[in-house]
C-alpha cells in the first residue's frame, strides 16, 4: 500500500506555490522515500510534494532509471517544442496532447545537498516541465486550449474525479481556477 494518498484535481493544495526547502535532513529523505513508493505504487514517472499534500519544492522521477529526487528544482534553459500525449496522477485516467519544450536544463539539489545540472530531452524535459509545474501550482488542465479544457472538465465532473470543491472550478484568464 502506498504511504500516501494523491491528491486530485480540485484539492487546493495543487493550486498553491510549493516553498523552497531549507533543510536537507533525514525526514525529506523519509518523504523522498514515500513519494517514490507512492509513484510506484500509482504507477506514475514522477510525483511531486504537493501531490501527496506537502508543500515543499521537491519531486521524484523515475522514466526508467531511477528514482531520482530533486529539491528546489528549477528549468534555467527551454528549447524546442514537442507535442505528446500527457497524463497526470491528480487527473487520474485522462490525457491529453500538450507541447512543451523538447529539451531543457534544469538545476536544482540532490538529498546530499550536492548542486544538480541535468540537460533533458523528450520525455524526461516532458517530466520535468510537468512537475515544475505541480511545484507553482500548476496543474496540466492549464495547459489546454479553452475549449479542451472546457470539455476536459466536464468530463472530470462527470466522471467523479476530484473533491466537491471541483464543482466551483472554472477557466479564468490565466488557466483553470478554483474559487
Amino acid at each position: 500500500m502506498a504511504p500516501y494518498g494523491i491528491r486530485v484535481v480540485g484539492d487546493p493544495v495543487l493550486r498553491q506555490r510549493a516553498t523552497e526547502v531549507t533543510t536537507i535532513d533525514g525526514r525529506l529523505a523519509k518523504l523522498a522515500e514515500d513519494m517514490i513508493a507512492t509513484m510506484y505504487d500509482a504507477p506514475g514517472v514522477g510525483l511531486a510534494a504537493p501531490q501527496v499534500g506537502v508543500e515543499k519544492r521537491v519531486f521524484v522521477y523515475d522514466v526508467g532509471d531511477g528514482p531520482f529526487t530533486i529539491v528546489n528544482p528549477e528549468i534555467v534553459e527551454r528549447e524546442g517544442e514537442w507535442a505528446y500525449e500527457e497524463g497526470c496522477l491528480s487527473v487520474p485516467g485522462l490525457s491529453w496532447e500538450i507541447v512543451r519544450a523538447k529539451r531543457v536544463h534544469l538545476t536544482g539539489v540532490d538529498l546530499e545537498g550536492n548542486d544538480l545540472s541535468i540537460e533533458a530531452d523528450e520525455l524526461l524535459a516532458r517530466c520535468f516541465q510537468h512537475e515544475l509545474d505541480h511545484l507553482d501550482g500548476v496543474l496540466v488542465l492549464e495547459r489546454l486550449d479553452a475549449a479542451t479544457r472546457k470539455q476536459a472538465l466536464k468530463t472530470i465532473r462527470e466522471l467523479g474525479i476530484g473533491p466537491s470543491v471541483l464543482a466551483a472550478a472554472e477557466p479564468k484568464s490565466g488557466g483553470f481556477s478554483l474559487r
